[in-house]
């Protein structure tokens, strides 16, 4: 037998947990985290694409990595040189500031596409795997779709305030059927 109290406080009980909770609030570790992750993967990008676009860092610069993409297959190697020093460049320095984070770590995730594409997946192991091209891929997507955090210049505008997955989700589908158009140019 149950107390009439037991009884009245399971119908509050069931209302209150059908209610949908708000999200946790950002924490200064979490926020923290991602500008960590930020600042050394949208570094990182952004040295490569200076690598390709100014020979920066031990690169070929625009007419190097115009040869080693007219050699992996891709039409116009000076242009696709530019462009991937130029997605590289943004994409990266746009995740560093955590500024318009779903496209700029959609950039990044197209151009590791190719990357990863071009490099082949015959291993895993460095050095002749896919293990860098697919954490830095792993990290970008991540970004994408969690958001900068608090610490970044998206909190400024508006419409990326508030983070939303659909964004960083629809970001991500952009940006990986680019990267696929690319790969179907390649001879």
């Amino acid at each position: 037998m149950t107390s009439p109290s037991a009884t009245a406080a399971k119908p509050q009980a069931a209302a209150t947990a059908a209610q949908p909770r708000p999200a946790a609030p950002s924490t200064p570790g979490h926020d923290t985290g991602l500008l960590l992750l930020r600042l050394v993967l949208g570094l990182t990008m952004a040295a490569h694409g200076a690598q390709k676009l100014f020979g920066w860092f031990g690169g070929g610069g625009i007419s190097g990595t115009g040869q080693f993409f007219t050699a992996s297959g891709y039409p116009a190697g000076d242009a696709m040189a530019v462009l991937a020093g130029l997605t590289e460049t943004l994409g990266g320095l746009g995740l560093a500031a955590g500024l318009l984070t779903p496209p700029a770590g959609a950039a990044v995730v197209g151009t590791l596409v190719n990357a990863i594409a071009v490099h082949g997946t015959g291993a895993f192991f460095a050095p002749a795997g896919i293990e860098y091209e697919l954490l830095l891929t792993a990290g970008a997507a991540a970004l994408t779709l969690t958001g900068p955090g608090r610490y970044a210049v998206d909190g400024f505008l508006p419409v990326l305030r508030a983070h939303r997955l659909a964004h960083g989700a629809l970001a991500l589908a952009l940006g990986t059927v680019l990267a696929a158009v690319l790969l179907l140019v390649r001879t």
